[in-house]
């Protein structure tokens, strides 16, 4: 095998939660061009099949499969499918989340318990039952994908003239709880061979954002500007392959130096 080989995913099965998203998108793709066999899950089937329909012209195949990340019985439905029609498990990523507080820092407790029911105890059923599987082959390698929201606290500044705001504090708990989850996975399942890292992205550009704040966010940020649509495809890639064997519990911020400062 050659060095460049070791970034390769041909063989291997991967299973990405969430994957119809803006980050989600483009890490089914990059799982899939590398040459995993991807299993892509969550709550809304029919947007995860026209993803698949949408990759399928361009000569991708990804298996699209119902998913409720808040439900155990779910996660173990979908190691079972996974594993009966592929026989083994080679990379997770968890990508998958919900933003049940619409109303910000003043929205009920219902609303905050929501979002830890799926976003913290639903991320730790799926890692379990999906870790379990790794570790139980020998190795695997689980890919978290966290948010620079869980590193740092909000920025009243890059909202400035617009009606966008950082107050979700449910968002900022859990994927700074991610980070810490990740070491702890990467303790728990080393000695098995299972690997366990953080991809934490920064903001994403999407049209419908207001000019203020991408030009504030981009003067925040050392590359100036936001994430597109291919700048996570290498880092997750990397992390989910044999090009990263000998690096776990690591948080990888990709904010184009947002954070760095």
């Amino acid at each position: 095998m050659s060095f460049l080989d070791t970034f390769s995913l041909t063989g291997k099965v991967a299973l990405i939660t969430g994957g119809a998203g803006l980050y989600g998108r483009q890490l089914v793709r990059a799982l899939a061009e590398a040459g995993a066999e991807t299993f892509v899950a969550s709550r809304n089937l029919d947007a995860l099949k026209g993803l698949a329909d949408t990759l399928a012209v361009e000569g991708l195949k990804i298996h699209p499969v119902q998913f409720d990340q808040g439900e155990e019985a779910s996660a173990f439905a979908l190691r079972d499918h996974i594993i009966e029609k592929s026989g083994h498990i080679d990379v997770l990523v968890n990508n998958a989340v919900a933003r049940p507080m619409r109303k910000g820092y003043q929205d009920d407790l219902d609303a905050f318990a929501e979002s830890m029911h799926i976003n913290a105890t639903g991320l730790f059923a799926v890692t379990r039952a999906l870790g379990d599987v790794m570790a139980a082959q020998g190795g695997g390698s689980i890919v978290n994908i966290g948010s620079i929201q869980g590193m740092i606290g909000p920025d009243p500044f890059i909202y400035q003239g617009t009606e966008m705001n950082g107050w979700y504090p449910d968002y900022f708990f859990h994927k700074g709880g991610m980070i810490n989850f990740t070491r702890f996975i990467a303790s728990y399942y080393g000695a098995k061979g299972v690997r366990c890292n953080c991809l934490s992205p920064g903001g994403f550009w999407t049209a419908s954002m207001p000019e203020a704040f991408v030009r504030q966010y981009s003067e925040r940020t050392f590359l100036g500007r936001l994430a597109n649509e291919t700048d996570l495809m290498g880092a997750v890639v990397f992390l989910a392959s044999e090009a990263s064997a000998y690096i776990t519990g690591v948080n990888l911020p990709v904010d184009g130096g947002y954070t760095a400062k």
